[in-house]
């Protein structure tokens, strides 16, 4: 296991098994440009994320909240909205 997966993995598995996050910087992700200009005068090194990065869905739990928001309206998904639930 990478040091870089979330330590919730194994609530993860059972709750999203076809998903393997890991935790970033927001630099590390391509994001979209309407993502960063809603972050607005930040560092994207010092934000994390949670992620899937191959399905672009987010756990909001381990992601920086002003990230979280602006992820939820573009392409990427939260988790509780992958899942269908908001256990």
């Amino acid at each position: 296991m990478s040091t870089r997966s979330c330590p919730d993995w194994p609530d993860l598995m059972e709750r999203a098994p076809d998903l393997l996050f890991k935790h970033y910087t927001a630099d590390e992700l391509s994001l979209p440009s309407d993502v960063v200009v809603a972050l607005g005068p930040v560092r994207l090194s010092e934000i994390e994320v949670c992620a899937d990065t191959a399905r672009n869905v987010f756990n909001p739990d381990h992601t920086d909240p002003a990230l979280a928001e602006a992820l939820r309206s573009s392409f990427w998904s939260d988790l509780e909205s992958w899942t269908g639930d908001s256990a």
